[in-house]
């Protein structure tokens, strides 16, 4: 599976879960008795918004580690390259 793929199935997985949660939240509204949530309804959108927000951090948090990783080595690559002597 490509990058790319495994990104935008992550990304809309999320997306759907936030949608889910949201639906079942306004339709706890909804159902009698009237303007009352049950706490399973409760549960499970608060399940969705962690997942949801497990999928973004974890994907940033990767990104920017990544980011760093490769930083650090382009400064060290940089600096080797610096010290060899020059034929």
């Amino acid at each position: 599976m490509e990058k790319n793929t495994k990104e935008s199935i992550q990304i809309l997985s999320a997306v759907a879960m936030l949608i889910g949660g949201f639906a079942l939240a306004v339709a706890g509204f909804i159902v009698p008795p009237t303007g009352q949530i049950h706490e399973s309804v409760l549960g499970i959108f608060a399940e969705c918004l962690i997942y949801a927000g497990s999928i973004f951090g974890v994907t940033i948090y990767i990104q920017t580690k990544y980011t760093e990783l490769r930083s650090y080595l382009d400064n060290k690559l940089k600096e080797e390259e610096q010290k060899k002597p020059k034929d």
